[in-house]
């Protein structure tokens, strides 16, 4: 097989890079796709580094050996702690998350922009550095949410018990002063809906978009566009759990993304 038709690897710690993996198979229509959910680590965002780390290239190392062209790391709290790592592991590309606070200082000019994401990600180097290149720009909170992956990843996208969650989780902030949220991690790309729900208002943004957008010019610059036809194209998933309960979550999750 040509380089430029191997697939492209993505890994999570469960199922929230599923919708990385949507935003992908919608942008990139003659890709193919091998998808690793790592859930039975799940969540990373509340591990020590140094076993974030180890996860991170086990998964990696996962997807390599099937083969891939390219290897997008489907988790921000993977990619705070371990991107440098796997760039200095592979040879092909790797593509890292990042809070996209970039585009929520561009798509409003007053109000309060809240990042929600893991324990983790948030006190990571790579983030405070982000956040130092826009906090003199913008009042830019960032909001640690313990807990949340894990009520996604067990398919709790909606209802009362994530309602509950995202009331006590915004209680101690004047919602009014808020313009923006930025999803931090990409599990909670599943409850974007109940977020605005909470606050009509408010503008939520992923990073979901402008990581595949960057995805697509990397495999251009380095002549791997596939040249497969669209019935061509694999997508496959594997986990670290047991399949019996991961995949009908996994295929029920892709296919709410796939259909917005």
């Amino acid at each position: 097989m040509l380089p430029k038709n191997m697939a492209i690897g993505m890994f999570d710690s469960g199922l929230g890079g599923v919708s990385v993996l949507a935003e992908a198979i919608k942008m990139l229509p003659n890709e193919s796709f091998l998808y690793y959910g790592d859930s039975a680590h799940a969540p990373y965002g509340e591990k020590a580094t140094n076993e974030i780390k180890k996860l991170s290239i086990r998964a990696a190392d996962f997807l390599m050996k099937k083969g891939i062209k390219a290897l997008v790391v489907a988790c921000n709290t993977a990619t705070s702690v371990a991107i440098e790592d796997l760039r200095k592991r592979f040879s092909f590309p790797v593509i890292g998350m990042e809070p996209a606070l970039k585009p929520a200082v561009q798509i409003a000019t007053a109000g309060k922009i809240i990042v929600m994401a893991t324990p983790v990600t948030l006190r990571e180097e790579k983030f405070l550095r982000l956040l130092e290149k826009y906090q003199d720009q913008r009042d830019i909170i960032a909001l640690p949410c313990p807990g949340l992956a894990e009520l996604i990843e067990r398919g709790c996208c909606s209802g009362k018990e994530i309602e509950n969650y995202l009331i006590n989780l915004f209680s101690p902030l004047k919602r009014e002063s808020i313009s923006t949220v930025v999803l931090g991690c990409t599990h909670y790309s599943f409850i974007k809906k109940e977020v605005k729900s909470m606050m009509p208002s408010v503008q939520v943004v992923d990073g979901n978009f402008g990581t595949i957008k960057h995805l697509e010019e990397v495999l251009r610059e380095n002549n791997l566009i596939s040249s497969l036809a669209w019935d061509q194209r694999k997508i496959e998933c594997f986990t670290s759990a047991d399949p019996e309960q991961f995949m009908p979550l996994y295929h029920r999750l892709l296919s709410q993304k796939l259909g917005e």
